[in-house]
């Protein structure tokens, strides 16, 4: 089966699919009785997947399983090298570390961790992906493209299947903000509709620079302007951490190094404000960390994995924060159903 990514992103290795069951289009629109009928309901693939792929810090070679889950799974991760080991979920209070990416830990075992977790949830996130178990054999998720491209992918090849059973959109009910260092700051604001998101960079480095972009979150803005943008990389950075041995699976293909006024990638960007383009998508990634997808209005100015967990916290420390609403309705669900964003 040979298949390419939209943006010529890196295909996955040894891509592995059955052909799908009844499945919603991914890559196309679907008609407004599909929509209608659809829309408020949970969904999770059709069939199962599998890659291989490089981790980005150690430099193996990972295998990757994503699979269909029941209704009311949520998204969760398990270690498949490690015989026995329980499946736990993705979400913002299991977050154990935001230094060099999103790190969800197993809350009953500190020693069960994925790293690198937020450009698949940026995917699952765009493409409505409520249920997903993801089994990985190594502590680290494979880079792939770098982006969600690569993974946008692998959910089109399994397809994606409805299940009989509502779906729940967490909508924010007052402005919630936690700020960082040198101005930088996360803020999520009540919307009418969907999951608007803007960002502001300001780096020292000349070829990035002051950048903005916004974005209405669906699938196709997603893939069209979002899904290719690849991480990006300070040379001095990248020799750092080579130099205590982590980004061994690091390239020019997966990742925009900079170097001052230069960007060393011999065809350079893929489109321009690539880096802003980038930060968005790590942003729609970390923020489905909340358990499911939400109604609110994001800004941020430098923000990054760090800020936005705490950001979520932040939003769940208060109940008068937020509260369920199923899709394309304003009645909220009972207070009862509060008590966990995701059990």
């Amino acid at each position: 089966m040979q298949v390419t990514p939209t943006h010529g992103g890196s295909t996955a290795k040894g891509v592995e699919a059955a052909q799908p069951e009844t499945v919603s289009a991914l890559d196309g629109t679907p008609s407004r009785p599909e929509r209608d009928s659809s829309k408020n309901l949970q969904t999770t693939l059709a069939n199962p997947i599998h890659c291989q792929g490089i981790a980005l810090h150690s430099g193996v070679t990972v295998d990757l399983v994503l699979s269909p889950a029941p209704a009311d799974t949520g998204v969760r991760f398990q270690r498949s090298d490690i015989e026995g080991s329980p499946s736990f979920p993705a979400l913002y209070d299991h977050i154990v570390d935001t230094r060099l990416s999103t790190v969800v830990g197993c809350p009953t075992d500190p020693s069960l961790r994925v790293a690198t977790i937020e450009h698949l949830m940026a995917a699952l996130n765009a493409c409505e992906i409520d249920n997903i178990l993801v089994a990985v054999s190594d502590p680290e998720l494979p880079v792939l493209d770098g982006a969600s491209d690569a993974f946008a992918f692998l959910i089109r090849c399994a397809g994606r299947k409805t299940l009989d059973k509502s779906r729940q959109v967490i909508e924010i009910l007052r402005n919630v903000r936690v700020e960082g260092e040198n101005g930088a700051f996360a803020e999520l604001r009540p919307a009418q509709r969907g999951l608007s998101l803007a960002i502001s960079l300001s780096f020292p480095a000349q070829a990035i620079g002051n950048q903005r972009y916004a974005i209405q979150l669906d699938e196709r803005r997603f893939m069209e302007e979002l899904a290719f943008c690849r991480t990006f990389v300070n040379r001095k950075d990248i020799e750092y951490l080579q130099s205590i041995g982590l980004a061994r699976g690091g390239s020019l293909e997966t990742a925009v190094v900079v170097d001052g006024e230069n960007i060393l990638n011999p065809a350079g960007l893929k489109i321009e404000r690539e880096f802003a383009r980038h930060k968005l998508l790590d942003a729609i990634g970390d923020l489905y960390c909340a358990g499911h997808r939400m109604q609110a209005g994001f800004i941020g100015h430098k923000s990054g994995h760090a800020l936005n967990n705490r950001l979520l916290r932040a939003v769940f420390s208060d109940a008068a924060n937020w509260r369920f609403v199923p899709t394309g309705s304003s009645r909220a669900v009972p207070k009862a159903l509060r008590a966990r964003v995701a059990a």
